[in-house]
């Protein structure tokens, strides 16, 4: 009879539907997705495959024992170094504890919405025996921040609040100085390599149909006409405030700056990734 309740949890509509088992007055066992008298719910436990992890490349890419590389969704590590680009501050640090933690053990996967990113790497959290969550500790550590990817938005409510407290207590990467919020009246031509914190006010709101774009003052290097624009995608607008809310604000945005014609920019994803100064 175990042998046909599986059989049926691997029909389409059976997996996620409540399986009720009872035994009938010659004492044979029978299941069903519909509640009959003296009926029990029959406690379903997911099987879950569970792997070796190879190599750690870094904070928060591994490579399993099936050759599979895995980049752990919803966060970032500073980079380690890489050719000939040297290790961003508090990359080794994320490397070394991620290689301490998974050290003796096997993890399994929670595979992403989208399942692989354009380098084809797998997008995943990632669970040990033990049910650590290892993006998640790697935020409370404060050897990552939070970086959402929209449709990935699993966890992100316990992911957001370990960063708020991470933070707050200024350990890992929240209390190093090369992570400090930077005015957006500093910055040089040179901009500022991988992630970085950008402060500023919010002194225009421009709209297109494609993207939401907010215009910080003041101008960088007027003589030269650079600007500074956090850019929303327009497709992700609900999971924001009312964008108009922002103007006349002073905010930090976080991500990575892209220049193009002489106009800095930053694509801002999620709201985790905008912060009101108080």
């Amino acid at each position: 009879m175990r042998i046909l309740l599986v059989l049926l949890l691997c029909l389409p509509g059976w997996a996620n539907a409540e399986i009720y088992e009872w035994r009938d007055a010659n004492g044979s066992t029978h299941f069903s997705d519909r509640p009959v008298a003296d009926a029990k719910t029959v406690d379903i436990k997911p099987g879950y495959d569970f792997y070796k992890v190879k190599t750690v490349y870094d904070g928060d890419t591994v490579v399993l024992e099936d050759s599979r590389k895995i980049r752990l969704l919803g966060i970032n590590t500073p980079e380690v170094q890489h050719r000939d680009k040297p290790a961003d501050a508090g990359g080794d640090e994320a490397k070394h504890w991620l290689s301490d933690k998974l050290k003796n053990t096997r993890v399994r996967l929670e595979i992403g919405v989208e399942k692989t990113d354009k380098y084809g790497r797998t997008l995943a959290h990632l669970f040990t025996e033990n049910k650590e969550h290892i993006n998640l500790q790697l935020v409370e550590a404060g050897l990552a921040a939070v970086s959402i990817y929209p449709p990935e938005l699993r966890y992100v409510n316990e992911l957001v609040k370990a960063q708020d407290k991470a933070e707050q207590a200024k350990i890992g990467v929240w209390g190093r100085p090369e992570y400090a919020a930077t005015p957006v009246g500093s910055l040089t031509e040179a901009g500022h390599p991988g992630w970085t914190r950008l402060v500023g006010k919010v002194a225009n709101i421009r709209k297109t149909r494609k993207s939401v774009y907010l215009e910080f003052s003041p101008v960088l290097s007027a003589a030269e006409g650079d600007t500074f624009e956090a850019r929303i995608e327009s497709k992700w607008l609900d999971l924001f405030p009312d964008v108009n809310g922002y103007l006349g604000k002073t905010i930090e945005v976080r991500g990575w700056l892209n220049k193009n014609k002489g106009h800095w920019s930053m694509l801002i994803r999620h709201p985790s990734a905008v912060k009101e100064n108080p």
